[in-house]
Parts: structure tokens; sequence; C-alpha cells
């Protein structure tokens, strides 16, 4: 109808694994984080913008500083969500079985913790580009 198209949202693109760029291409060949051989397998570029997603050689060692924070952010919101419904006591062991359950909850999330800690830190450096379609795709030369 109108010649405009709308602009993806941020966070459900983030969520999602999508193209920073323009925010409708793929990241991840496979949709499933949990195919362990191929976790990390992602598109070269876009399919639909062409932004190129390895910048340079070295670019993902960064993620494990975002996957950290992932993962300290998620263990401060499941305390505070312990304390609150079921509250914290080393008399009884609860705060022991926090742990337990928190660092199992982890080792299940990791997979997918770290497909999102790559997107997030794509995101950093690549910037939504309105005009994706006649500009030219961010590259780094190296």
């Amino acid at each position: 109808m109108g010649g405009t198209k709308s602009k993806p949202n941020y966070f459900w693109s983030v969520f999602s694994m999508h193209c920073p760029r323009c925010r409708r291409g793929k990241l991840f060949k496979d949709y499933s984080a949990y195919n362990f051989k191929h976790t990390f397998d992602m598109h070269e570029s876009c399919s639909v913008c062409h932004q190129k997603f390895d910048m340079e050689p070295g670019f993902w060692y960064g993620t494990g500083y975002v996957s950290y924070a992932l993962a300290i952010a998620f263990s401060v919101a499941t305390f505070i969500a312990w304390w609150v419904l079921i509250g914290i006591s080393i008399d009884d062991n609860r705060v022991f079985w926090w742990l337990g359950i928190n660092a199992l909850l982890l080792l299940v999330l990791q997979p997918w913790l770290m497909r999102l800690s790559r997107t997030i830190y794509l995101y950093f450096f690549v910037r939504y580009d309105e005009g994706y379609e006649s500009n030219k795709p961010q590259h780094f030369d190296y």
C-alpha cells in the first residue's frame, strides 16, 4: 500500500537474532541453538542487506564479556526471584538449592546465551540503516 516499510522492533530483532542493519535477515543458519554440532554456524552475510557478519579476524572474542554479563544478570534475577518467592537461609540449605538450580539453568541456557551474546555484540558495531536497500553495507578493512 504505502511505499515505506515499518522499522522492525529493536528488542524483537535482538532476541529473534536478526541482522542489525536491516533487522530482517537471520544471523544463524540453524534455528535450533541445541544442535550442538552447529550452534555457531552463522551466515557469512545477511541474505537481505548483504551486511558481512564476521567483521575482522578475531571479531567474536569480545562476545565472552557479553556472555559473562548475561550470565551474571540471569543469576542476579534468579537470586532475587528465589529470595522473594522462597527466601534465602543458610540454616536450611535454601541458598544451596538456589545455587544448584541456577547452575543447572545456566548450563541448559548456555547455547542460547552464547548465540544471544553474539547478536548483542554485533549490534554494538552495526547500526540500523533505513536505506539498507540502496546503501552499501558497512565493512571493515583488514
